[in-house]
C-alpha cells in the first residue's frame, strides 16, 4: 500500500488484526529489503531501532564448527541483515503510507475487518467485508478493479477462487519462543547441533531490540505440538541451554508458537484481476530468512507494474510478469530452503547420517564447513523474463546482467553528503550513463519516457563491478527497472536501443525521432 502511494494509487488494506501482529514472527530483513523500504522512507527507523549484523556461528554438541561472514563493505548503504521484529516492520511501512497524499488517505487500512467472499466480476471484483467492529458487526461489499490477495498462509481470498497450493511439507517441528534477557553478547546468527543442552535438537538464537532473545529449537517427531508449547514444556528446555552457553541474567518468556517448514506455492500469481503475493502465494521454509524478505520483494515487483497499468501508460499483460518473475523466485527460494531444511530437521534417517557424518568432519575439516552454511536470502534472478533484453556486447561480469538486481554502489555528487544508487530506485526507470554525458537532445528523450539519468556519478572503478569499462573512457548504457532489477545494457550511447527497450512495457510506440507518443 505504501509502493502504491508513492506513485499517486490509492488502496484500501483489509486488516483482521486489531493492530500490528504479535510476537516476533519474521525477524531478519535482507538488505535488499532494507532498500525496497527505503523506497517509502520506512528504512531509517528500522535501522535505528534494529540490530545489524554480518555472519553467525554454528556448534556441533558444544564445539563451533563454522564462523561465516556474508559479503559486507563499508561502502554498503545496509548491512547484510537486520534483526528486527515484523511488528516493527508493520509498523514503520504503515507510517510511511500514512505520509502520502492529502491529509495522508491514499492507503486506507481497515483494521478489525475480515474477508469473507470474494466474486470475480466483468472487470473487476466484489469482495464481501465483515466489520468486526462495534457491537454489532456488519457486512460492506466493496467493488475494486484489482484486489492483492496478501492475507497469509491460510488464505480466504484463495480458498474463495478454489486454488490450491502446490508442494510439500516437512513433519519436522520446531518451537519458536521469544524471552527478554540482558545479554552482552555479539548480534550473530547462532546454530546448535545436538547441544548437550538438548540432546538430539537443533537449536537457532537471535538477538533482537529490546534486550528479546529469539529462540527456535526442534522437538522430537513423537511429541505433542500441544503439549510441547505449553509453558511447563518449554521454559526447562530454555533454562537448560541458557545455562549450558553461560547466560545468566533473569529472563522472562514474551511469546511461544511452533512451526514447520513448508515448500508450497501457487502455479500463477494472477488470476484474472486478482494477484497473489506473500505467504498467500508462496510458503517458504524460515530456514535461510527467505518469508518476509520475498514477500516484500513480490511487492516491489508488483507495485510499479500495477500503478503503470492503472495510470494507463502499460498495458495489463505487464502484470504476467509478475507473475512468472516471482513464481521462479517462489522455486529458487524453495530450493534453497529446502536444502537448509533438510540438514537443519532431517525429514528421514538418511538425511540425518548425512548430516552427523558431515558435522563430525566439521570438527577437523575446515573444507566441509561451509556445508553447514544456511544460504541467508540473496536477491533472485529472473532468468528468461519476458522484459530482460538479451546482451549483444560481451560483457567480463554477470552482476549487471539483464534480470539480475542492479549491485548498489557509492555515488558522488560532489555534495559529500552519502549516496547510494539503490535511492534513485522506486519510482522510476534509470538510465545510468557511464564514460561521459549524453547530449542534451539525447537526455530530454530519455526523460519523456519517464527515465532518470544518472550521470557521471557512478565510482566505475569499484572492485566489485566489472562492466570492463576502463577508467570511464568507454561508454555504457544500463537500463534499470524501479524495482532495481536491470532491464537492459549496451555499449555506447544509442538511447534507441533504450527506446526500443521501452517498448516491451508501454501502453503506446514512442515515435523513434521526436520521442513522443505516436
Amino acid at each position: 500500500a505504501a509502493l502504491l502511494a508513492s506513485y499517486g494509487i490509492a488502496s484500501l488494506v483489509i486488516e483482521a488484526d486489531e493492530g500490528y501482529c504479535s510476537g516476533s514472527r519474521a525477524i531478519c530483513v535482507s538488505r535488499r529489503s532494507q532498500e525496497i523500504l527505503g523506497w517509502v522512507g520506512a528504512d531509517k527507523p528500522l535501522v535505528e531501532k534494529g540490530l545489524s549484523w554480518v555472519g553467525g556461528r554454528s556448534y556441533y554438541k558444544d564445539t563451533e564448527v563454522l564462523h561465516f561472514q556474508m559479503p559486507n563493505e563499508s561502502t554498503q548503504r545496509f548491512a547484510p541483515m537486520v534483526n528486527i521484529q515484523q511488528y516493527y516492520v508493520e509498523q514503520f511501512a504503515d507510517e510511511a503510507a500514512k505520509r502520502y497524499g492529502q491529509n495522508g488517505n491514499l492507503a486506507d487500512v481497515r483494521w478489525g475487518c475480515k474477508v469473507q467472499a470474494v466474486r470475480q466480476v466483468a472487470g473487476g471484483n466484489e469482495v464481501d467485508v465483515v466489520d468486526e467492529n462495534g457491537d454489532i458487526p456488519s457486512i460492506h461489499t466493496i467493488r475494486a478493479d484489482w484486489l492483492i490477495a496478501c492475507d497469509g498462509g491460510r488464505s480466504t481470498v484463495r480458498e474463495q477462487l478454489g486454488l490450491q497450493l502446490q508442494g510439500m511439507q516437512y513433519d519436522g517441528k520446531y518451537v519458536i519462543v521469544d524471552i527478554r534477557q540482558k545479554t552482552k553478547r555479539a548480534v550473530e546468527r547462532l546454530a546448535w547441533f545436538d547441544p548437550p543442552s538438548n540432546p538430539g535438537s537443533t537449536i537457532l538464537m537471535h538477538r533482537q531490540p529490546e534486550d528479546v532473545w529469539r529462540i527456535d529449537y526442534q522437538i522430537r517427531d513423537d511429541e505433542d505440538p500441544l503439549e510441547a508449547i505449553k509453558s511447563e514444556s518449554v521454559l526447562p528446555r530454555v533454562q537448560s541451554h541458557l545455562t549450558m552457553i553461560g547466560e545468566t541474567e533473569p529472563w522472562e518468556t514474551l511469546w511461544i508458537s511452533i512451526y514447520n517448514a513448508k515448500c508450497l506455492t501457487l502455479p500463477s500469481y494472477r488470476n484474472r484481476n486478482v494477484l497473489f503475493a506473500g505467504d498467500a502465494a508462496h510458503l517458504v521454509p524460515i530456514f535461510g530468512v527467505r518469508g518476509l524478505n520475498s514477500g516484500l520483494d513480490d511487492a516491489a515487483n508488483l507495485a510499479w507494474k500495477l500503478a503503470r497499468v492503472i495510470q494507463g501508460t502499460s498495458p495489463d499483460k505487464l502484470l504476467d510478469s509478475y507473475s512468472t518473475e516471482r513464481v521462479h523466485a517462489a522455486h529458487e527460494n524453495m530450493a534453497y530452503g529446502a536444502k537448509s531444511t533438510e540438514f537443519m530437521a532431517p525429514p528421514n534417517f538418511a538425511f540425518k547420517l548425512m548430516r552427523e557424518a558431515t558435522l563430525r568432519l566439521a570438527l577437523d575439516d575446515d573444507k566441509v564447513r561451509s556445508l553447514i552454511n544456511p544460504r541467508q536470502s540473496t536477491p533472485i534472478h529472473y532468468t528468461g523474463s519476458a522484459l530482460n533484453v538479451a546482451d549483444v556486447d560481451s560483457w567480463s561480469s554477470d552482476l549487471a546482467a539483464p534480470g539480475m538486481p542492479m549491485p548498489d554502489m557509492q555515488l558522488d555528487d560532489g555534495s559529500h553528503i552519502p549516496l547510494h544508487l539503490s535511492q534513485q530506485f522506486g519510482q522510476s526507470f534509470v538510465c545510468m550513463v557511464l564514460g561521459g554525458d549524453l547530449q542534451g537532445t539525447e537526455s530530454d528523450k530519455l526523460a519523456q519516457m519517464g527515465i532518470k539519468i544518472v550521470s557521471n556519478l557512478v565510482n566505475e572503478n569499484a572492485s566489485y563491478i566489472h562492466f570492463e569499462l576502463s577508467n570511464g573512457t568507454e561508454k555504457a548504457l544500463i537500463l534499470v527497472r524501479p524495482d532495481g532489477y536491470v532491464m537492459g545494457r549496451w555499449r555506447g550511447h544509442d538511447i534507441e536501443l533504450v527506446r526500443s527497450a521501452m517498448q516491451r512495457v508501454m501502453t503506446k510506440q514512442v515515435g523513434k525521432n521526436t520521442g513522443e507518443e505516436a
